[in-house]
């Protein structure tokens, strides 16, 4: 089912960039969003406050989220631009049926897969689900090459420079500051 950016529009819903200090990192679960085709919507920031306030009707609670990124596409530089952020959410989800759940809202925004990186009205990653690591039924954990893109490790060293990589073990800042992919990214403020 799609729908229009009138049937979905940011209200008291929305969120304001924050996190509690009391949020356990080691158990946060991290959702990068990402938008380069604004679709139905008026622009990539409207999309994307729209899909915020989804996740709330889904069962997932936003505990902290990032500002908006700004940064080219990739690989290909000449599609249009992206507008990325990440959210740390709380869930009784476990992180398959948050897999599908993501899934359903990009459907519902109208995300279409046709080649690989094709410009995207939205594009939700499970980067962390607390510290699980590897092959969880077909499912990565962490996502395989957020470490290496800015536009999600900038977001994530924005608002919580300490949590660390279940596998590395390195801190959201010092992998944001070595980050190889979207180098040009950067917050929007």
């Amino acid at each position: 089912m799609e729908i229009t950016s009138s049937e979905i529009v940011p209200g008291p819903e929305a969120v304001s960039v924050n996190i509690d200090e009391n949020l356990d990192l080691d158990g946060a679960v991290i959702v990068a969003l990402g938008c380069n085709d604004k679709g139905a919507w008026s622009s990539c920031r409207e999309a994307l406050e729209a899909a915020l306030a989804r996740f709330r009707r889904e069962g997932v609670d936003i505990l902290a989220r990032s500002s908006w990124w700004a940064s080219q596409a990739w690989p290909d530089p000449s599609d249009p631009p992206f507008l990325n952020g990440v959210v740390i959410v709380r869930t009784a989800h476990d992180p398959h049926a948050l897999m599908a759940i993501l899934g359903r809202i990009e459907d519902i925004f109208g995300r279409r897969r046709s080649v690989p990186n094709a410009p995207r009205t939205l594009d939700l990653d499970l980067i962390a689900y607390g510290r699980e690591q590897g092959d969880c039924e077909g499912l990565i954990l962490p996502h395989p090459r957020a470490a290496d893109r800015l536009f999600v490790m900038g977001p994530i060293a924005e608002i919580a420079p300490e949590w660390r990589h279940p596998e590395s073990g390195r801190a959201a800042s010092a992998m944001a500051g070595s980050a190889t992919v979207g180098r040009d990214a950067h917050p929007l403020r």
